[in-house]
């Protein structure tokens, strides 16, 4: 199997609440409109919004959470907040050594706003692990 794309789809209950939160409030740049839904632009992926189909009879609720990175999460907050959309929890350092922050879209997706600071092992260049070691 080759996977050539992906996106993550909602189903939003108030397809227009949604619409403003993701294209207003949180800012995300427009990919499509295709009349029946819209796709955002979300870094390397793809988030759609679908006024199709039927929410009320979803099987599951959506019960994950949208991980997206940012350079400066405490800069993101300041926007987000100036725009008024209400911050679940403060940008923070976690244990782990990233600095979340988190916001609820109008369905109770969370959105994981993070920031990798510098010295953080998702910043290591593993091509240095590649590369043969020079014998002695």
């Amino acid at each position: 199997m080759e996977i050539l794309a992906s996106r993550v789809l909602f189903r939003p209950t108030d397809y227009q609440r949604s619409l403003r939160f993701y294209r207003d409030e949180i800012g995300l740049a427009i990919a499509r409109d295709y009349g029946a839904g819209m796709v955002f632009y979300a870094g390397q992926s793809l988030i759609e919004l679908a006024n199709h189909g039927n929410p009320e009879h979803a099987s599951a609720p959506f019960s994950g959470a949208l991980w997206l990175q940012v350079r400066d999460v405490a800069a993101t907050q300041a926007e987000l907040e100036s725009r008024g959309v209400p911050i679940a929890r403060e940008a923070q350092r976690e244990p782990w050594g990233l600095h979340e922050m988190h916001v609820t879209d109008p369905d109770g997706v969370t959105l994981i706003f993070v920031q990798i600071p510098e010295g953080h092992p998702l910043r290591r260049d593993i091509r240095q692990d590649a590369q043969p070691k020079p014998s002695g």
